[in-house]
């Protein structure tokens, strides 16, 4: 063998050494061609089997219907409008409605009971008559390119349920029914 050959051929043995140390020898019976059993299984005996349980898909985002009711004078230009929340079980999703001829976007977040802010615009829309929030809360913001926005309010109160209020920017009160 010249010089010139033995780093190809270490080079063939390395290649087929690293090509084959994922493998591993499994014994087979030559009558039936099946795995011989695992060592230490006597005759008769049974070998369980545990498939480990395919992975999970991250949950789908959900589709929230809200329908907002106007309140006052300048709502009734507007009319019974129609918002989608897409949710996408972060504690955060996608806020979107039409409005007067602008489509608005924005986000919903859940808060906590600790959010200092929440209950603001239930006073503003509603006025400023004691209540009890029950349920989970959120708000969500939206903005059109026309330069109207709207700020929410809302307590889920169950799968796909809830109310809460909206205040547009050009004073439009609006109450919101989930579901």
């Amino acid at each position: 063998m010249d010089t010139a050959s033995r780093p190809r051929l270490l080079l063939a043995a390395l290649a087929a050494a690293g090509a084959l140390s994922a493998c591993y020898v499994v014994p087979l019976d030559p009558r039936t061609g099946q795995p011989y059993p695992p060592p230490g299984l006597r005759e008769g005996g049974s070998v369980t089997v545990v498939t480990p349980p395919a992975p999970s898909a991250p949950p789908q985002p959900g589709v929230l219907h809200v329908r907002l009711y106007p309140l006052n004078p300048q709502a009734n230009q507007g009319g019974l409008l129609n918002a989608l929340v897409v949710d996408s079980h972060t504690g955060r999703g996608s806020f979107s409605l039409a409005y007067l001829g602008d489509t608005l976007q924005g986000e919903a977040t859940r808060v906590d009971t600790s959010y200092a802010a929440f209950g603001r615009l239930h006073n503003e829309v509603l006025g400023t008559n004691a209540r009890h929030f029950s349920g989970r809360r959120g708000i969500a913001n939206a903005y059109g390119p026309k330069g109207v926005n709207v700020q929410c309010e809302y307590l889920i109160s169950g799968p796909a349920q809830g109310t809460g209020v909206c205040l547009f920017s050009d004073g439009a009160k609006y109450q919101m029914h989930f579901g």
